[in-house]
């Protein structure tokens, strides 16, 4: 079972690193590239904040972004501020989303993402969990897909082999990271058997890694299509 109370502590936790870190940076290292392609910091950063209000919006029953192209222009928005600011943004959208978080809910009530993705309710802190610590990563400022808690790689591990599991474009396929297994793919006996370190099987299914660092073992590594 989903313990939304316990994720939701592990987002302060991420958040409170990343802004840690972050606090690091200077005005022209925010405007440089991060690991996003077209993306600098100052985007990720921008996103983390707009991201946190969307939640908020989840959370709420209201619509996660008024349109694809309104989430867009935001970060471009706010994606050139001095950090102080991006920082300071980023911190209060995350006591936004933490306090109605905090506000008494049916935590097994259905909710709706973005393009109509609909997940539970409790699933929710998890995602907040996942964009703050992966787009850590992105920042490219030392935090490594090596230094994320293992409970965090086995969780996301476990989410992203399940939103690929069916996929006609995606052989059935056995994942290892040699303790843990998962499968993921066409609904079949699994083809292929892809073992690596789990830091490198997140990374290879979250597209932050090109899985040359796996093996796979009955065929091919699979071609994964974009999230």
């Amino acid at each position: 079972m989903i313990d939304h109370v316990r994720d939701l502590a592990s987002v302060r936790d991420a958040t409170d690193r990343l802004l840690t870190a972050a606090a690091k940076l200077n005005n022209d290292s925010t405007a440089e590239p991060s690991r996003l392609p077209g993306w600098t910091r100052g985007h990720v950063l921008a996103h983390l904040a707009r991201n946190a209000d969307a939640l908020v919006n989840v959370l709420a029953g209201r619509p996660m972004y008024i349109s694809g192209d309104a989430r867009d222009a935001d970060i471009e928005r706010d994606a050139p501020r001095p950090l102080a600011e991006q920082l300071t943004d980023v911190r209060e959208a995350a006591e936004r989303f933490q306090g109605q978080a905090a506000i008494p809910a049916d935590w097994s009530r259905t909710i709706t993402m973005r393009n109509g993705v609909t997940d539970s309710a409790s699933r929710v802190p998890f995602r907040r969990w996942v964009e703050v610590d992966l787009h850590h990563v992105d920042l490219d400022i030392g935090y490594e897909l090596e230094d994320l808690p293992e409970e965090f790689v086995q969780r996301e591990i476990a989410f992203l082999a399940a939103r690929f599991s069916g996929n006609a474009d995606v052989p059935p396929t056995r994942l290892t990271d040699g303790t843990h297994a998962w499968t993921t793919g066409r609904d079949s006996a699994p083809e292929v058997t892809v073992s690596g370190p789990a830091s490198d099987v997140v990374g290879w299914l979250s597209g932050r890694r090109d899985g040359s660092a796996l093996t796979a073992e009955g065929g091919l590594l699979p071609s994964l299509p974009p999230l």
